[in-house]
């Protein structure tokens, strides 16, 4: 068997997210379809995380196993056996125990709202008009102060069933950008809901609905949030993903490069 790492990205309108559901359409289900038809076996394709439904991904890694080495002209028979709102940029064989979500070790979330109805952003943007509204300096504070944590259960949505709430090395702030507000966040992992949870509080943080040292409390004592509020999804956008081990540049690894770990 031969390990291929896969980078996609996709448009997440239509979609009930990354992982094959039963009764859902699914990212990871067309691609494995259009694989398994390309390769005519069946397989099995590893994401290097989940998305919600409607969030999108701008860069995303996979992995996949074959039992035999791929087509001439990969990359253009699997886009053209795809939807229009997935494509696939680079193939690059990896070693077998390489694993697209295991060896993830940081992950970045771009979160944009428009001040501005655009109808080319309606479904990459959340358009948000009250934002000229916001208290920026306190929307920054928020920001800010996520770095100063490890834990952040008041960000995560309760039905997770997950055993901790740590997200270690976290990065986030804000730009502005003519009407644009973007807000960019990056670490290890990531918790269910958790990036549109987070910048729901900084524009109620903005909007005087809660205040910076009620959010502190709340990370403080790993408690609910008083007032919590989830963006909507279509202004979520997974950015880039990093591994410990190099995967090259887009000019620089081809079809039939084999990586150095």
């Amino acid at each position: 068997m031969m390990r291929y790492f896969l980078q996609l990205s996709y448009l997440g309108t239509g979609f009930s997210g990354w992982q094959r559901q039963p009764n859902a359409l699914a990212v990871q289900e067309k691609l494995e379809d259009a694989l398994a038809t390309l390769l005519r076996e069946p397989i099995s394709v590893t994401g290097c995380g989940r998305t919600d439904t409607g969030v999108h991904a701008r860069y995303y890694i996979a992995h996949f196993d074959a039992g035999h080495a791929l087509p001439e002209r990969f990359l253009e028979a699997i886009n053209s056996m795809l939807p229009s709102g997935i494509a696939v940029q680079r193939v690059i064989p990896v070693p077998p125990d390489a694993h697209a979500r295991f060896d993830a070790v940081e992950r970045s979330y771009v979160y944009t709202i428009t001040l501005v109805k655009d109808p080319f952003l309606t479904d990459t943007a959340w358009y948000y008009p009250q934002g000229k509204q916001l208290d920026l300096d306190a929307v920054h504070k928020v920001a800010t102060l996520l770095g100063q944590y490890e834990d952040f259960a008041p960000f995560c949505k309760s039905d997770s069933g997950l055993d901790h709430f740590r997200c270690q090395s976290l990065k986030a702030h804000w730009e502005v950008r003519g009407e644009l507000l973007e807000f960019h966040i990056s670490a290890n992992r990531f918790l269910r809901g958790m990036v549109r949870l987070v910048v729901g509080s900084c524009v109620y943080a903005g909007l005087g609905k809660m205040s910076v040292a009620e959010i502190k409390k709340a990370l403080e004592e790993q408690s609910a949030l008083p007032m919590p509020f989830s963006v909507p999804a279509q202004g979520l956008a997974l950015t880039a993903v990093r591994y410990p081990y190099p995967i090259g540049s887009a000019a620089g690894i081809h079809d039939d490069a084999q990586l150095d770990f």
